[in-house]
């Protein structure tokens, strides 16, 4: 079970990367993966944009998502280590 909620996070961590990667190419975002990683990226990540402003034309919410992300995972780690 841990396992799977691990590599779970993994591949949203991974999401997170693409979509911010697409972000440096044009009109990456109007296609159907770039909508798609949109819908499941964005909800995460407007939570963060709400706290911290973009810094000029830098975005560092993903960082700070990466960061969350982790601290969850390391969590959900301890959490099922009882199981």
């Amino acid at each position: 079970m841990e396992q799977v909620v691990l590599l779970l996070l993994d591949i949203y961590n991974y999401l997170i990367i693409a979509y911010v990667l697409m972000s440096w190419v044009p009109n990456a975002r109007d296609s159907y993966i770039g909508e798609l990683l949109g819908k499941l990226v964005e909800p995460y990540l407007s939570i963060f944009r709400k706290i911290i402003p973009p810094l000029g034309m830098i975005d560092i919410s993903p960082i700070v998502a990466f960061v969350a992300l982790r601290f969850i995972r390391i969590g959900v780690v301890q959490v099922l280590s009882y199981f």
